[in-house]
């Protein structure tokens, strides 16, 4: 039996394609996938903890910097740099069959929490605009905690924080990394690719939640 639910934000709730952000921000720059491909690897560095970025998502580096740092390592101006954070905000719009589907499962009284590798600007941002994430009982971001997935501590601390019997909780994200850990750690995990594919991985499990009758 699945208790609970908890939902990845970047890939799977909000758009994240840092790829097209780059190419869409750096057109003088980046002509082709390829490239896009290639600035996306030197700027985020693949999200791998201990790097710039990853310290950002941690909450150990400010906003700017993270800058300077990307600035510093990869030859680029200060301002694109910046050019390019300021934007992702509006970036991080949602994603709405996600947004659908997890409000049929609050309505259905799923318990529904979050586990997000997010700065804290960001985080900030997205709580203050998306009145949607009232949705979840409660959640954590990787810069409240000073931990970042794919590393098992803060699969950890947030079973510990939230209460969760991960053998009875789904984990929905959409790097396999992530999954691959929760899955290591006793979560039901499962890869996101979209809603409906989703849901339908987890029917085909039996863990989709038996609705609470209200």
């Amino acid at each position: 039996m699945t208790e609970a639910i908890v939902f990845d934000f970047g890939g799977v709730l909000f758009n994240w394609q840092p790829a097209v952000l780059l190419q869409t921000l750096l057109p003088h720059r980046i002509q082709s996938g390829d490239q896009a491909a290639a600035w996306t690897e030197r700027v985020f560095q693949s999200f791998v903890p201990g790097a710039d970025w990853s310290e950002f998502d941690r909450g150990v580096l400010s906003a700017g910097e993270t800058c300077q740092r990307i600035a510093t390592r990869t030859g680029l101006p200060a301002e694109e740099i910046q050019l390019v954070m300021e934007a992702i905000p509006r970036h991080l719009a949602p994603i709405q069959p996600t947004v659908d589907w997890l409000q049929r499962l609050a309505q259905q009284g799923v318990p529904l929490y979050f586990l997000s590798n997010m700065p804290r600007p960001y985080a900030e941002h997205l709580l203050a605009h998306h009145p949607f994430l009232k949705t979840f009982q409660a959640g954590v971001f990787s810069c409240d905690v000073q931990q970042v997935k794919p590393d098992a501590a803060i699969f950890q601390t947030t079973a510990q924080r939230l209460g969760l019997d991960v053998s009875r909780t789904v984990f929905i994200d959409d790097h396999p990394r992530n999954v691959e850990t929760a899955c290591a750690l006793g979560w039901r995990a499962v890869q996101f690719d979209s809603a409906p594919g989703c849901e339908g991985a987890l029917r085909e499990r039996g863990w989709l939640p038996t609705p609470q009758l209200r």
